[in-house]
């Protein structure tokens, strides 16, 4: 493995040529105190399912101090820039047409024009990448891009790397286009696949009942070309163990960007994912546990992040998930959401020990009434939903949504309803816009009741919450021991 840094570094990636770009922003980048700027292309995401729009996204990675210059090649004159999240409290300078500012860390941002958070500039500065592969390694398997999109990869490729070497064997993907046959790549155990910056892989990657597989990179996973109903995932991980997703970015995939399906000791780190589809959820993760999800930037159009117990060929509990230091944006349906899928034809599932933290919601879009709820709880099929604890999360303006969504559920999706939510804390949670629906908490019946809700400092439009009437919350029937503190 590479990987030492010096003090001061900037790397920036090509688009390869066929890949979409957008021509809405000219960004550059410089170390601070030089006076060579880089460009830094941007591709094109699509956003927000029910109007498709054309966003844009470009990235780079540093070590040190750098400036940032962003031209807006709009029409229009700038007049007002919003860098969100807002806590990150970057203050642009900006004219007519450029924006200006530095960053001394990594940062994932959205720049947004005149309050256009549609075809906004997604701008995800990294963290250099350390220990990555030497391609003089043994075990490596250079796979050369084509700058035309012309290199297919094939599973027989696969086999002859695993054929190779009995040692953990690593597909390198350098840069281009890279198309995988028949769409997706099954994995081995003890294989890593590494694409590097300026890598675009067409298709997607299963590990299905395997262990110690890791998928890591400055590379693109790209599937906008898919359509919504040939449900391709980004990386579908089934009854497997031991998976790591790194670094990686995914375009427009027509179904889940992460797939978690009976598997367990999963960590997902520094990835962004963008979708336009129904069903085209961020992370889905079922009847599995030992999970981490760490430093990612999802912008969905279905929820960003849902935990359910029995779906599909999965059935078993879902505890012990972490979810930590990063961005959601829901375009549509939910942020968050627990609890609606279980086993019904039996006892239900226990969907339990459940953490997010330090989480910046910038969006939650949806028309359905039933359906709202940035932190959202919604217990069916016979579920068990207990201690769950959201802690020092802020949510944004949004455009349709409730705070929070916490009940017992029975109809639509639920032959069943769930049995009970309990012993759910709120820490720091903060919410500084208005218009948003009353929340909610509220059960069927004694044997189907929500209790023990924790509120400790809930802060709304900069006051401190008391008490339910205040924070616009409705307590209904069989809802018990809701505190505020």
């Amino acid at each position: 493995m590479t990987g030492e840094l010096s003090e001061n570094q900037l790397i920036c990636y090509p688009v390869p040529k066929g890949i979409a770009v957008r021509k809405d922003f000219s960004v550059s980048v410089r170390l601070a105190a030089t006076d060579e700027w880089k460009e830094v292309p941007c591709y094109e995401v699509k956003v927000d399912m029910h109007d498709v729009r054309r966003a844009s996204m470009a990235y780079f990675d540093f070590n040190g101090r750098v400036d940032v210059k962003i031209r807006f090649n709009n029409y229009m004159d700038i007049y007002q820039v919003d860098i969100r999240p807002k806590n990150r409290n970057i203050q642009p300078r900006f004219t007519e047409r450029e924006i200006y500012f530095e960053l001394e860390q990594p940062e994932n941002l959205s720049i947004e024009i005149n309050q256009d958070r549609f075809h906004n500039l997604h701008l995800f500065a990294g963290a250099i990448m350390q220990n990555t592969p030497d391609t003089r390694d043994e075990r490596v398997e250079y796979v050369a891009g084509s700058p035309k999109g012309a290199a297919v990869y094939s599973a027989c490729k696969l086999e002859k790397a695993c054929r190779k070497t009995k040692e953990e064997r690593i597909i390198y993907f350098g840069p281009g286009i890279h198309y995988i046959e028949e769409c997706v790549l099954k994995i081995p155990s003890n294989t890593s696949i590494y694409l590097e910056g300026g890598a675009v892989v067409i298709g997607g990657f299963v590990c299905e009942k395997v262990n110690n597989v890791k998928i890591f990179g400055r590379g693109v996973v790209y599937q906008a070309g898919f359509n919504r109903y040939s449900a391709l995932r980004g990386v579908r991980i089934s009854h497997s163990r031991e998976i790591n997703i790194e670094g990686i970015t995914f375009i427009n995939p027509p179904h889940y960007t992460l797939y978690i399906g009976g598997s367990e000791a999963i960590c997902v780190k520094g990835i962004k994912s963008f979708s336009c589809e129904g069903w085209s959820d961020g992370i889905d993760i079922m009847s599995s546990q030992d999970v981490t999800i760490e430093d990612v930037f999802m912008r969905n159009s279905d929820d960003c992040i849902a935990l359910y117990g029995r779906r599909w060929d999965y059935n078993g509990d879902t505890r012990d998930i972490q979810v930590k230091h990063s961005v959601l944006w829901a375009d549509v349906a939910h942020p968050t959401n627990i609890g609606c899928h279980g086993d019904y034809e039996n006892d239900g599932n226990v969907i339990e020990n459940i953490v997010f933290s330090d989480i910046d919601i910038l969006e939650h879009h949806e028309p359905q009434m039933e359906c709202l709820g940035c932190l959202c709880i919604n217990a069916g099929d016979k579920n068990t939903v207990r201690n769950v604890r959201y802690e020092d999360i802020r949510i944004e303006h949004m455009e349709h949504g409730k705070l929070l969504d916490l009940k017992i559920i029975w109809g639509k999706y639920n032959p069943a309803p769930g049995k009970r939510i309990e012993k759910i804390s709120f820490k720091d949670i903060y919410y500084s816009e208005a218009g948003e629906e009353t929340s909610q908490i509220q059960g069927i019946g004694e044997k189907n009741q929500v209790c023990d809700i924790v509120f400790e400092n809930l802060v709304v439009r900069g006051e401190k919450i008391t008490s339910a009437e205040k924070g616009n919350i409705y307590v209904g029937e069989y809802a018990y021991n809701v505190i505020f503190h």
